[in-house]
């Protein structure tokens, strides 16, 4: 079974999913937000593609891991959402994934206008990745 990773974002919600032995996050694509219930309705139809067993969102702390207005909003999400589904969905800390995100395809020579398209997604792989990781360390 798979784990499907969430950046969410004003304008674009980064999606990423874990290969099945739930070792390795890849980018998988990008929902362009219109509206709360079309990312609902497009997260569920990937989580039934992709027999997903649990969904990952990223929890955008300070640096310093404060709480701020955008974990507000990210709680606020996944509290209709957690209605919606019927697989745990937890949070996982965020902090710095879209500049590291940012930084590897600046590195890969990704030209600035695809960097966009690709950034969210990449930014999901990374808070999927750290939450494989420490699942792995810990079990």
């Amino acid at each position: 079974m798979r784990i499907l990773g969430l950046d969410l974002g004003e304008k674009r919600v980064g999606v990423a999913i874990s290969d099945p032995e739930q070792t390795l996050a890849f980018p998988l694509t990008v929902i362009f937000r219109k509206g709360e219930e079309e990312v609902m309705e497009t997260v569920k139809e990937l989580v039934h593609q992709y027999q997903v067993e649990r969904i990952i969102v990223g929890l955008p702390r300070t640096l310093r891991g404060e709480i701020g207005r955008e974990v507000e909003k990210v709680q606020a999400f996944l509290k209709r959402f957690s209605q919606e589904v019927d697989i745990p969905v937890e949070t996982w800390d965020e902090r710095l994934s879209s500049s590291a995100a940012e930084r590897l395809l600046v590195e890969a020579g990704v030209k600035s206008k695809r960097r966009k398209a690709h950034r969210d997604a990449m930014a999901a792989a990374f808070i999927l990745q750290g939450y494989l990781d420490h699942q792995r360390r810990t079990t």
